[in-house]
């Protein structure tokens, strides 16, 4: 088999998260160094316990989770129980993990773990807000010649915004963080809620999970049924967006996304529009390049990927 690529995934689980997870540790071509947790989608005390009832459920206790920032660099911790339920992972019933917390915190581990590879060898997949991220560049900025890409969920555009008109969770959760992360000159692969919204999690989706006849398989399918509920009610749709299994499909198959390189900004100061993502689609202004910006998705063959992986599991 090719040699396969290195990664440390940051995330806040959060049920979109957990299918993010489980679609890593489902696919041979990835090895995951490591699991990093933030506060976001819940407070932090609940995401580590989270990525290591996720790791569990897929019978891979040997993933190394590290908790990491408790709060936003700047602003207070806003998070989103009114959508992942009280645990964040509302849904299904997963029992508290067996497998130890590391002791050693996020933010040094990914700094240690970067400065000990190759340039150019380890790929951050970020699936919650960037705190940790930002707080390893600000404390040791060599690593940003390390990474080899960053491949995040967060913000959006064409869409707008889905916790403020202008702003998408991850993004406004910690904008310095981010405002840090855009400015480092990693190179970042943007996953939008332009894509997102457009991988929905419809009723057959689910059926095709629970029909797996597994474990893994129900309690995806418990989980997306929860998390599905809000955004149903919200948008009207059938199914609700499956946001961060988009960063890693991206990395098994880059070709089911679309999408330019373009300039992208974060507003930090605007109370208005606090957490946008400004992205120079049409290239209007000078600013150069920092990103590659997916706008579209081909949502039949990413859910086919999906279920296909989760299967292994």
């Amino acid at each position: 088999m090719a040699q396969r690529r290195k990664i440390i995934i940051d995330t806040d689980p959060g049920q979109d998260d957990a299918v993010a997870i489980l679609l890593a540790l489902a696919s041979p071509e990835l090895e995951i160094l490591g699991i990093a947790t933030v506060a976001g989608n819940v407070p932090l005390a609940l995401t580590e316990k989270n990525a290591r009832k996720i790791c569990e459920l897929a019978g891979r206790p040997d993933v190394p989770v590290y908790a990491g920032a408790v709060r936003p660099m700047v602003n207070d911790l806003v998070t989103a129980e009114h959508v992942h339920g009280k645990t964040g992972l509302d849904g299904p019933d997963l029992p508290d993990p067996r497998m130890p917390l590391q002791a050693k915190h996020a933010v040094d581990w990914i700094i240690e773990t970067l400065m000990a590879h190759e340039a150019g060898e380890v790929t951050l997949c970020t699936l919650g807000p960037l705190t940790n991220i930002a707080l390893a560049l600000v404390r040791e900025p060599a690593i940003a010649s390390r990474v080899r890409e960053i491949v995040m969920m967060g913000g959006g555009f064409f869409e707008g915004g889905n916790v403020t008109p202008a702003a998408e969770f991850n993004i406004y959760v910690d904008p310095h963080a981010a405002d840090v992360v855009f400015r480092s000159g990693i190179p970042i692969v943007m996953m939008p809620l332009d894509v997102t919204h457009k991988a929905l999690t419809t009723s057959a989706r689910i059926a095709a999970f629970r029909n797996l006849g597994t474990h893994v398989g129900s309690a995806t399918a418990e989980m997306l049924e929860f998390f599905e509920r809000f955004d149903e009610e919200k948008y009207g749709s059938d199914g609700g967006p499956l946001h961060d299994p988009c960063v890693i499909a991206y990395l098994l198959q880059p070709e089911l996304f679309s999408g330019r390189l373009c300039n992208v900004s974060i507003e930090t100061a605007s109370e208005l529009t606090l957490g946008m993502t400004v992205i120079d689609w049409w290239r209007v202004t000078d600013r150069p390049a920092n990103a590659h910006v997916m706008r579209d998705i081909d949502h039949e063959g990413f859910f086919r990927l999906l279920v296909e992986r989760l299967g292994r599991l």
